[in-house]
C-alpha cells in the first residue's frame, strides 16, 4: 500500500481540483509551486493521470497551507484526538 493510501489520502482528480479551488490558484500558479508543467496538473485534475512519487509529497505539503479542515490524512485526525 502506498504511503498517501495508508495515510487516507488518494490524490485523485477530485482531491487536485478541490485543493486548488481552496488555495485559489489557478493551475499554473499550483504547477509553479509544485515545480510541474501547467499540463500535468490539467491531467491530474481531469483524470488522465494521477500524481506520484515526489508530487504527492509535494501535494500534501501545499495542501496544508489549506488548513486543517481541508486535511484528511490519518495524522490530521491523530493531532485533533490527542488535544
Amino acid at each position: 500500500m502506498s504511503e498517501e493510501k495508508a495515510k487516507g489520502r488518494q490524490w485523485n482528480s477530485d482531491a487536485v481540483k478541490e485543493l486548488r479551488r481552496r488555495l485559489g490558484v489557478t493551475q499554473s500558479q499550483l504547477a509553479r509551486r509544485l515545480g510541474v508543467r501547467q499540463q500535468t496538473v490539467s491531467e491530474w485534475e481531469t483524470g488522465l493521470y494521477a500524481p506520484r512519487g515526489a508530487s504527492v509529497t509535494l501535494l500534501r505539503m501545499v495542501s496544508e497551507e489549506a488548513g486543517p479542515e481541508y486535511r484528511t490524512d490519518r495524522s490530521a485526525e491523530t493531532e485533533r484526538d490527542d488535544r
